[in-house]
């Protein structure tokens, strides 16, 4: 069935359209994608099919994305394990434990993932165990679709609820921006690019951990995470021309490993323990600030780990990076815990 609705959208399409690339000539990202199943396995779709297909869900779906819940719950050191619900109302900002004195951090997590997922609990420790922290993790539902390319249709929409939700905050209680950051995990990275681009001051920090490449383009950068949707954006790439994006994203762009596959997950053929892992090593950077780099002449030489041996002073995720860090740095690894090498 699913392949006779695919020759149907390639007639749509026209004759002009390249439809049904051989396998042997398919590139991830750039004529075509692999596409993840809820399963863990993956199909592939052709980049003029894959056009036809999400103006499809665009126009099935519409309503429902355009109206699918987006909440929010925050932790602080008052309430560090159980989320208060609040919403873009006085009450329920002036009853919660926000305070406009402390900085802010919004977790965004990606496909099939909710609130109580293990990437939000981690984030939200590695925080509140710095100090005093508004830290508040967004939980979208249409996320928990199986069928990937809604909540890819949804990105954008959720991005702008997201941000509605900081404009309040800050205009009506007092959020700052400049030392807000907003942190997002694969779909969830994207989100928080849509997030940069539609609040009405710029946000000070984007955090896109191994930034979802299935359905995305690296040129379009109005409808992915791109480096100009933040004062500082910074990218962790740990399954690189799979699930994530190889390419460099970030004003900063950090390659553990060389950003493709990761030391301590085995064979990991489609990449979702090197996806998992930019969670892993985001959360232990910013509680132990132990990420050594070595700076890069480009992300070619990052991934196949040609950038010498001597470290520079950056550290992944350090909560300075944003007014001195920019370009391409490899990252040693361990393959288990303590990942990081601090030099």
């Amino acid at each position: 069935m699913k392949f006779i609705w695919l020759l149907a959208l390639c007639a749509a399409i026209g004759k002009s359209a390249v439809c049904f690339i051989p396998e042997s000539e398919h590139i991830n990202g750039e004529n075509g994608w692999y596409i993840p199943r809820s399963d863990g396995s993956f199909y592939w779709i052709d980049r003029a099919v894959a056009e036809m297909v999400l103006k499809a869900v665009r126009s099935l779906w519409n309503d429902e994305i355009q109206n699918a819940p987006v909440d929010f719950y925050l932790f602080t050191k008052s309430n560090p394990t159980e989320g208060t619900k609040i919403t873009a109302t006085n009450n329920s900002i002036k009853e919660s434990n926000f305070n406009a004195n402390n900085p802010t951090r919004f977790i965004i997590h990606g496909w099939r993932q909710d609130r109580l997922s293990d990437m939000n609990n981690k984030i939200r420790d590695a925080w509140l165990s710095n100090g005093e922290y508004n830290v508040i993790v967004v939980e979208w539902a249409i996320a928990q679709t199986f069928y990937y390319p809604k909540p890819v249709e949804a990105v954008p929409t959720v991005g702008k609820k997201v941000a509605n939700m900081i404009n309040y905050i800050e205009s009506d209680h007092g959020l700052k921006l400049d030392t807000l950051h907003v942190i997002g995990h694969s779909l969830g990275a994207h989100v928080a690019g849509h997030v940069g681009k539609n609040t009405k001051g710029k946000v000070h920090t984007v955090i896109g951990l191994d930034t979802a490449l299935p359905l995305f383009s690296y040129n379009k950068t109005e409808e992915r995470l791109s480096s100009k949707d933040a004062y500082y954006v910074e990218s962790i790439h740990t399954s690189g021309g799979t699930l994530g994006f190889l390419q460099p994203i970030g004003k900063a762009a950090f390659y553990p490993n060389g950003g493709k596959a990761q030391p301590g997950c085995g064979i990991d053929l489609i990449g979702i323990c090197a996806h998992r892992r930019s969670v892993i090593y985001y959360a232990e950077a910013v509680s132990h600030k132990n990420f050594g780099s070595i700076m890069c002449a480009d992300y070619e030489a990052a991934v196949n780990k040609e950038c010498g041996s001597t470290y520079s002073t950056v550290r992944m995720s350090a909560d300075g990076n944003a007014d001195e860090v920019e370009g391409v740095f490899y990252v040693p690894v361990n393959s288990e815990s303590p990942h990081g090498n601090t030099n």
